[in-house]
């Protein structure tokens, strides 16, 4: 059976890693002011954008998802032939729309592809499942990785969608953001009162950085920790300790930056976690943050992604 992956552009993982297992994309287009771009997960292009328009009015940014219909089309002109079975999984659905008009276009892909499937010489049936990832940015990346390791494994469509439905409910997202003030406006521009002005501008006084975890859809802050590098330290080692102690529940941990990949690794923590999935055989995929996140979370955020049965805070 040939088995298709899609993800929305809001997933961080490699362009490279997309591009080398056919990991199709439902692109969220940015605007900021009047410019506009498509995002297609081009690290260069997403750069060149961050640098010549996020930093003066990003946070008033709009992001439109592919529409009901942009997805119905997309599935039935070419993942319809193209497959036998889909997987399409999205960020979660508390955060942006885009489950919703995927969920929406499965009906209606189901009903139309017979044709334009028939006239391809193919008259086998056609299925997909719409999941919610539960998570955001570099935590969705997890469940796209496995459902590709499960698929060149020769699994078949039931014990893949359990896996995959099973590991969105234990996928964790961490968030390091570099700017209070920047994502205080962005939430308000979105009508989001999680990051009120006195945090906001007390975090900013003071120097202090959050570290905000998203499990099953549900964000909150986990720890308040002085200094941008001191925060990112500690998240970076907290994953290397989850890694060293094999409480991942897959071989995979995550991270995108908002921002060019050098800065990533030049923050301190970074090596630590490096060799600690390099001597446990962890991936470590790294990502310059999708244009979607960044946006959203502002320059210079970080974010990690791993998935365990437990995954409590600690620093």
């Amino acid at each position: 059976m040939r088995i298709g992956i899609v993800v929305d552009s809001a997933c961080d993982l490699p362009l490279d890693y997309l591009q080398q297992h056919n990991i199709h994309l439902l692109p969220i287009t940015v605007r900021i002011g009047q410019a506009v771009l498509a995002d297609h997960r081009n690290e260069e292009a997403t750069l060149q954008f961050l640098h010549a328009h996020l930093a003066e009015r990003g946070f008033e940014a709009e992001t439109t998802p592919f529409t009901v219909q942009q997805v119905r089309d997309l599935f039935v002109s070419q993942l319809a032939i193209d497959y036998d079975y889909v997987f399409c999984m999205t960020i979660t659905k508390t955060r942006s729309p885009v489950f919703e008009n995927a969920n929406q276009a499965s009906f209606a892909i189901l009903n139309d592809y017979r044709p334009v499937r028939s006239a391809a010489g193919i008259n086998t049936p056609f299925s997909l499942r719409v999941i919610d990832t539960l998570n955001l940015f570099a935590a969705q990346g997890i469940t796209a990785v496995e459902a590709v390791r499960l698929r060149d494994a020769g699994e078949g469509p039931p014990k893949i969608r359990a896996r995959l439905e099973h590991l969105a409910l234990h996928t964790h997202g961490y968030l390091i953001p570099r700017d209070l003030n920047y994502l205080r406006a962005r939430t308000r521009v979105r009508g989001d009162r999680s990051v009120s002005f006195l945090s906001a501008t007390l975090g900013t006084a003071l120097d202090i950085k959050p570290v905000l975890h998203c499990n099953r859809g549900e964000t909150g802050p986990v720890a308040k920790i002085k200094g941008y590098e001191n925060a990112a330290q500690k998240l970076l080692e907290f994953a290397a300790r989850r890694v060293s102690r094999n409480e991942l529940m897959t071989p995979t941990v995550c991270l995108s930056y908002g921002g060019e990949l050098s800065e990533l690794r030049a923050l301190p923590g970074h090596e630590t976690l490096r060799l600690a999935c390099r001597e446990h055989n962890v991936e470590l995929y790294e990502s310059v943050m999708s244009l979607t996140g960044m946006v959203n979370v502002g320059k210079g955020a970080l974010v990690l992604g791993l998935a365990a049965e437990k995954a409590d805070w600690e620093a």
